[in-house]
């Protein structure tokens, strides 16, 4: 990582990721690895740093580093049928830890077609799944305030993986609104962003104003989630 704060994406940032869903190979990749470092790496280290000191300057009780947030452009091919070797986007968390398996989280997605900012809660395993679905069920007006400042800047629930049926133990729920957010396998909501927020400061000021809005959702799923995982870790080895 550059000792330089962010200062945006450099202008060769998407068309490099285009390039390198046609290309795929490594003879290709090290051929561009400058371009890679320096535009798509360096920056993406340095919007981490930048953005945990901004979080600690305003309270916010989310942080990231270079270190621990940032996705490898890599992809783990071990277990998949797609052989490509390469990620065609960025990835990034934020969360309490800035450890990427921490619960609840803020992402940043930076694809040609594809760049957003989701929060929430993605991946759950499934105690802590059942808990926050639980905890929708007891108390959905909380939830919906929990997610009103997320909806009212634009961000709309990730329903990928959706249930076609009631989770079981839910089919009771008669309230529409409330049975439709227990079919959701992922807590969390997204926005696009406009390509433009790549070429300077303005994308710090937006993951803050994200994270904002995505406190009250975040404290609403740390309540249901955090007694699961501290139950799990009292049990022994």
């Amino acid at each position: 990582m550059s000792d330089a704060g962010y200062s945006g994406f450099g202008s060769q940032t998407l068309p490099f990721l285009k390039a390198l869903g046609f290309h795929q190979s490594k003879e290709w990749f090290e051929e561009n690895r400058s371009i890679y470092e320096a535009e798509l790496q360096q920056p993406m280290a340095a919007l981490m740093e930048d953005l945990a000191a901004r979080f600690r300057e305003e309270d916010i009780p989310l942080t990231s580093s270079a270190k621990t947030s940032v996705f490898r452009i890599n992809r783990d091919v071990r277990f998949s049928k797609n052989k490509e070797p390469y990620k065609t986007n960025l990835g990034a968390v934020v969360t309490r830890s800035g450890a990427k398996k921490d619960p609840g989280l803020l992402y940043i997605n930076i694809a040609p077609d594809n760049c957003f900012v989701g929060a929430g809660f993605y991946r759950l395993e499934g105690e802590e799944l059942r808990a926050f679905r639980e905890a929708i069920a007891g108390k959905p007006d909380e939830f919906r305030t929990a997610t009103a400042p997320l909806i009212e800047r634009g961000h709309s629930f990730i329903d990928r993986d959706k249930l076609k049926r009631p989770p079981r133990g839910f089919e009771g729920i008669e309230d529409t609104e409330t049975l439709e957010l227990l079919k959701l396998k992922h807590i969390a909501l997204s926005r696009p962003f406009d390509q433009k927020l790549l070429g300077g400061h303005a994308l710090i000021d937006e993951m803050v104003e994200v994270a904002r809005a995505a406190l009250p959702l975040l404290e609403f799923g740390w309540r249901a989630v955090d007694p699961i995982r501290a139950a799990r870790a009292e049990q022994p080895a």
